[in-house]
């Protein structure tokens, strides 16, 4: 009985229930209906009215009639102004009378609106609706174009042209930087009022120029890679520096010259100027090389004479430091150097020839070797024969080379000696064991064919402490001639070549110098030796200017020989029979 009470009470619950379920579904029903009806009511307004969020020609017709947005057509144009903004901060305007601007409406807004779906226009209030209507309104083109051909920003006299970025000048200090490019102010005139015409169509009252893409762009921007590969490839060059070393002197190449010979290739590689290169390295030597310029010596007298010829002194290989140069700029590294030399000296000072030398006074017939400052050996000596054109050159030398057991050869002779050291071409100084006298005036009637006789025990003592490169000083010095003549005692036996020889003879064996010659190649720019008349002569104050004649003055073109460079035998030019004063063939 009580299972049946239960149940009961369930179904009456639950048959409750079902009903007010029932009522609440029908309610909603109900609600809904009544919101379709209010949605559908709501949107039948759009019958007549735009849609929210709706523009034509960019005009807001949002909730407005037709005749409301003609109504904000044709006000518009009443009063309508486009401001054009160009370049520079400057505005000019466009107005309705400029273009005779009117309105022409032909039924589109019309079917805009009959187009419109009401029922979904819930949707219109999230989304933006956008009409472009070409024939609403109008502007006489002939007008249009006056107008706008009349704007200042399309006067061709007045436009200025974008300008590339490009490379600035040299900055000392500093090199070269990127120029940016410049935007210029040429205007594209079809560009332009295409624009225009786009903004009177929508009414629009402003017109940025800059924004329409009218204006001619550089076609190189600072951001340009060759360009920026081409700054940095520059200052490469000129941000170095060459420093040559000329003793206590220098010169400093950097970027103010570099940069005169540097430019740019289409590949933003850098092409140097080797003309300009070749001219400054001879300018260098135009500066610096001391060969074939005169040299002032203070004498063992006291005197100083100035040395004119011969070719001791210092030459740039201009060719080869031309060339060296090129390649440490291109390498771009800074640097200290010396240049290539085709001739070294003893010294960059005032005096190239350095403190070991051999003085010879040819109006003396003395001779002296100093030896780092010090006085290792004097000598009288003999030199070349006056009477028969032999006379031995003055001028500045360096020692081609030295040499052991030499035979000297010409016409008629052959003659060995023990100390053979030649410094012009076939002329040098050497031992002369067949005569026991020296000095005095032996060398005016009864001298060598050019070298410089020395006693055996003095040439001795000079080989063996000269070197190769060594300078050789002869002058004459007026007032200083000896008449009187040392004697040496001659050696036990007379050499094998004093019996007269009947052929120019050349040595018999070539010999081997015991250095390398100083120098063997001509120079480039340096002028060659001066050549005047033998007879020393003298400037205001005694100072003898030494000169050597062409017959004996070997030209630097010439490149001595280990035997003998002389045409007529190892500085014997003319030989001729032994004198019968000597006790050998007169060497």
């Amino acid at each position: 009985m009580e299972q049946q009470r239960e149940l009961r009470s369930r179904r009456k619950k639950d048959s409750k229930g079902s009903v007010i379920a029932a009522a609440a579904v029908l309610a909603v029903i109900v609600l809904l209906a009544l919101a379709a009806v209010v949605y559908v009511q709501m949107g039948k307004k759009y019958n007549s009215l735009f849609f929210p969020n709706t523009t034509i020609n960019g005009i807001d017709a949002s909730d407005k009639t037709v005749e409301e947005v003609k109504a904000l057509i044709a006000s518009g144009i009443d009063s309508y102004v486009l401001t054009i903004k160009t370049r520079g901060d400057k505005t000019e305007t466009i107005s309705k009378n400029d273009i005779g601007l009117y309105c022409e409406f032909d039924g589109t807004l019309e079917e805009i609106i009959a187009g419109q779906n009401t029922n979904e226009w819930l949707k219109h209030k999230k989304n933006t609706t956008e009409y472009v209507i070409d024939t609403m309104i109008e502007y006489d083109q002939d007008a249009f174009d006056k107008a706008v051909e009349g704007l200042e920003c399309l006067d061709e006299e007045k436009m200025v042209k974008p300008e590339d970025a490009h490379l600035s000048d040299y900055v000392p200090g500093q090199g070269y930087t990127v120029i940016p490019e410049t935007d210029g102010t040429q205007a594209d005139p079809k560009v332009v009022k295409e624009k225009i015409s786009e903004a009177v169509m929508s009414l629009k009252n402003e017109l940025v120029l800059e924004e329409t893409g009218c204006y001619a762009k550089a076609a190189v921007t600072s951001e340009d890679e060759a360009l920026n590969t081409a700054v940095q490839n520059l200052n490469k060059y000129v941000n170095m520096k060459v420093t040559y070393k000329f003793g206590d002197k220098q010169e400093v190449l950097d970027g103010e010259t570099i940069h005169q010979w540097v430019s740019v290739n289409a590949d933003s590689t850098i092409a140097l100027d080797t003309d300009q290169i070749k001219e400054f390295v001879k300018q260098l030597a135009k500066k610096y090389d001391t060969a074939y310029q005169p040299k002032t010596l203070k004498t063992n007298s006291g005197k100083t004479v100035k040395i004119v010829g011969g070719n001791y002194g210092w030459r740039i290989n201009q060719s080869a430091e031309t060339e060296a140069l090129t390649a440490v700029l291109r390498s771009g590294e800074s640097q200290t150097r010396e240049p290539e030399y085709l001739q070294k000296a003893a010294s960059h000072g005032e005096n190239d020839y350095g403190n070991t030398y051999v003085e010879i006074n040819l109006t003396a017939q003395h001779m002296w070797f100093y030896k780092d400052g010090k006085m290792l050996a004097e000598a009288d000596f003999v030199s070349g024969n006056e009477s028969r054109g032999w006379a031995t050159p003055a001028g500045a030398y360096p020692l081609t080379y030295k040499q052991r057991n030499a035979t000297l050869k010409g016409e008629n002779y052959a003659t060995p000696v023990d100390y053979w050291m030649p410094f012009n071409g076939g002329i040098g100084l050497h031992d002369a064991d067949w005569r026991n006298k020296f000095g005095g005036t032996i060398y005016k009637t009864n001298g060598s064919h050019g070298c410089v006789n020395l006693p055996p025990s003095v040439a001795k003592t000079v080989y063996e402490n000269i070197s190769a490169g060594d300078p050789v000083l002869c002058y004459h010095l007026e007032g200083s001639e000896s008449k009187g003549t040392s004697t040496v005692t001659p050696p036990a036996t007379t050499p094998a070549a004093t019996q007269p020889q009947t052929t120019p003879a050349v040595p018999e064996t070539p010999a081997v110098p015991e250095t390398s010659p100083a120098i063997s190649t001509p120079p480039e720019t340096s002028p060659a030796p001066e050549t005047t008349p033998s007879q020393p002569q003298t400037t205001d104050g005694g100072v003898g200017v030494v000169t050597a004649p062409d017959t004996t003055t070997a030209p630097p073109d010439t490149q001595p020989s280990t035997e003998n460079s002389h045409p007529k035998g190892p500085g014997e030019p003319g030989a001729t029979a032994p004198s019968k004063q000597e006790k050998g063939p007169g060497v």
